[in-house]
């Protein structure tokens, strides 16, 4: 059982900065890949970034590659999402997830989620 919960949401001005944490409990951690994920009202939850068990290969949407980069602190069992040239189309809940199957860009894959974090850009 692993249980996920993020915080570092917020409002804040298009082209600034946000950085997401993702403190995970128990201690396998280090077993599972972990992604990060948004849902803004009335769509789907879409993927953002994903990051391997021992941090080696990262994934990005292509929405956020060159702007958003994943991170993880296996001994603090913590995922990080650092959100730079943040624009009014980022504004969604940002759930992170864990997982230790095939598959880190699809939401179905995960079976474990935090409770998500509110990230406001506005214009």
């Amino acid at each position: 059982q692993v249980q996920l919960v993020e915080s570092g949401g917020g409002l804040v001005q298009a082209g600034g900065s946000l950085r997401l944490s993702c403190a995970a409990s128990g201690r396998t951690f280090s077993s599972y890949a972990m992604g990060w994920f948004r849902q803004a009202p009335g769509k789907e939850r879409e993927f953002v970034a994903a990051i391997i068990r021992r941090g080696g290969n990262t994934d990005y949407a292509d929405s956020v590659k060159g702007r958003f980069t994943i991170s993880r602190d296996n001994a603090k069992n913590t995922v990080y999402l650092q959100m730079n040239s943040l624009k009014p189309e980022d504004t969604a809940v940002y759930y992170c997830g864990a997982t230790n199957v095939p598959g880190v860009v699809t939401s179905r894959k995960y079976a474990y989620w935090g409770q998500g974090t509110q990230v406001t850009v506005s214009s």
